[in-house]
């Protein structure tokens, strides 16, 4: 397995994880499977913005991906606070898949002179709380009932981790 900047052949395997992940969990609160062209929008668009898009491939397979992007994008003042996302296909997670490349994208945001790095993750996903945590995430917010799927409330808990900048 390699981990390297998603390519827009990766597109297919990237968005049969995120649909996976939308009609199966609470890790995204999407209700509807998102089509090859959103993917590819999205993509382009963290591209065009200078973030990275990553995917853990094997062969032609793609294992995972992550990201980053704007947090409240609206305002100039948070440039050096980014949110990342990162999904791994349901076949392949608890292999160290999500940790690689983790450690990769924030490698990728202390080389870019950020800040803070923040996800947002639901609160019953103690699976990923505890991944964060691992990577040095801190629960910093616990929002209540801001989320709604499956026929259920949903609470979101922030965590973000300090990076390494070189100033």
């Amino acid at each position: 397995m390699i981990i390297r900047d998603a390519r827009e052949d990766d597109l297919p395997g990237i968005l049969a994880i995120y649909n996976e992940v939308i009609a199966n969990s609470t890790a995204v609160y999407a209700l509807e499977p998102v089509s090859l062209e959103n993917r590819a929008q999205w993509m382009a668009a963290r591209k065009a913005q200078g973030f990275p898009v990553l995917a853990a491939v094997e062969g032609t397979q793609v294992l995972g991906f992550a990201s980053y992007g704007e947090w409240r994008g609206a305002w100039a003042g948070y440039k050096f606070t980014v949110e990342h996302t990162v999904h791994i296909d349901a076949g392949h997670r608890g292999h160290g898949i999500g940790r690689q490349l983790m450690e990769s994208l924030i490698a990728r945001a202390e080389r870019a002179g950020l800040h803070v790095m923040i996800g947002a993750i639901d609160a019953e996903n103690t699976a990923s709380l505890r991944f964060h945590e691992r990577l040095g995430f801190a629960r910093v917010a616990h929002f209540r009932e801001t989320g709604y799927k499956f026929g259920r409330w949903l609470d979101l808990v922030f965590m973000q981790r300090f990076l390494a900048t070189a100033k």
